[in-house]
This record gives structure tokens, sequence and C-alpha cells, in this order.
């Protein structure tokens, strides 16, 4: 599922929610998308762009949170200062309703990088 829903804490906030390349579903908060924005004003113009990233981007993991992983995608809108957009997501798991454990995956912050030798 792709795109802004009113799902969340019950405070009308909107979250965007994609599948990995992985099947793992992952939510980006409108909370989590403003603070990064905020702190980077560069990225305003990108969120279907982070999207992406966490769509179709290498991953790798964390050496010291096995739960969080940072998923990498090329943006050619951000050079010359930059050329890759950082999504970090944590993985873990909640408890619903039913008291049935179910994926609770979410970007914690997002930022922007030049990787030298790809382009």
């Amino acid at each position: 599922m792709s795109g802004a829903n009113g799902e969340g804490s019950g405070t009308g906030a909107q979250r965007w929610e994609v599948h990995d390349r992985y099947g793992n579903r992952i939510y980006l908060s409108s909370e989590r998308w403003e603070h990064a924005v905020e702190q980077r004003p560069w990225l305003e113009d990108h969120r279907e762009d982070v999207l992406q990233a966490l769509r179709q981007g290498r991953r790798r993991q964390d050496p010291l949170d096995p739960r969080k992983y940072k998923y990498y995608w090329p943006c050619n809108d951000l050079l010359p200062e930059y050329s890759h957009l950082v999504v970090v997501v944590r993985f873990g798991e909640a408890v619903d309703a039913l008291g049935q454990s179910m994926p609770n995956n979410y970007v914690l912050t997002i930022w922007s990088v030049f990787i030298y030798g790809t382009r």
C-alpha cells in the first residue's frame, strides 16, 4: 500500500506506507517527515524519492543495532552537494487489539549524502 492514510495514533496524523523489495511493510509518519524537512529543508520536494528509496533502495544493517537498517537511493536532483538519500528504518513488532504480534517498521530519520565513485 502506498500513499497517505489516516492510520496512527488517532490524532489524524498522516502516514505513508510502502513495502520494501523484501516484502517488509514500512511507514513514514508525518511527524518523522516534518522533522526531516525541518532539519534538512532541501528534502522538502523529495518525499516520493524517500518512498522510492524504501521500495527499491539498497539497504545495509546497522552493525550496532541489528533492528536498524539504512536504505540508500540515488537522487540526481540533489546534485552537486549530495548524490543519495539515506532513509533509516527501525524494524520492530507491536501488539494489535487482538493480542497478535504484528510488524511495526518505521522511518526514524532521513538525510542525504554524497557517495564518491557513483557518478
